[in-house]
């Protein structure tokens, strides 16, 4: 029998994708200008210092309807400031569109945001899965001490707006408060 080899081989404990289709790309402090509540903080650390690295495999181009993206999230620990390392997050282009989550190792917060601004957070833990449903965005920080890692799965067409995020941010941050992680709401400290 001649078999073709696959597409993707995954070690699925790690989260780990490997193949010619898997795309690697990292976000440094110095990428996160404006995304941390204490800028004059961020600026004082190591630049190259790598808040979160994304492996994704694109399966299908870019848009293409009908198709999934398959993808692992490593969110390194740290803090800015109070604030915890986290994602950009974003919403999708096309905002109808779901994504699943799931936490393979670490522990941290999924942040989740709809289009009036009200924000929440749900407990990432390793096994548990999250749905995020359409016209939500979404974000995640790790609140432990060991990196955190997290699958997912999205439409080939849903796109990524990390505009609207940039532009105004999440209605809630994720700050330490005397040692535990707290959701702290936009305007109260």
């Amino acid at each position: 029998m001649n078999l073709s080899p696959p597409d993707l081989t995954a070690v699925l404990a790690a989260g780990q994708l490997h193949g010619e289709a898997v795309e690697h790309s990292e976000r440094t402090l110095g990428d996160l200008g404006g995304v941390f509540a204490d800028e004059a903080a961020r600026l004082a650390m190591d630049p190259t210092v790598v808040a979160y690295r994304v492996q994704r495999h694109l399966s299908v181009a870019d848009g293409t309807p009908g198709g999934l993206y398959f993808g692992t999230s490593f969110v390194e620990p740290g803090r800015v400031g109070d604030e915890y390392f986290m994602t950009k997050g974003h919403f999708h282009v096309k905002r109808e569109c779901g994504e699943y989550y799931w936490c393979l190792e670490g522990g941290g917060v999924l942040v989740l945001m709809d289009e009036d601004r009200k924000t929440w957070g749900v407990a990432m833990e390793p096994g548990v899965v999250h749905y995020i449903p359409g016209h939500t965005a979404h974000r995640l920080v790790n609140t432990g001490d060991r990196t955190l890692v997290v699958g997912a799965c999205w439409p080939s067409d849903a796109g990524h707006d990390y505009a609207s995020i940039a532009a105004r941010g999440f209605g809630a941050r994720v700050l330490d408060r005397d040692g535990e992680p707290t959701l702290v709401t936009e305007g109260r400290g």
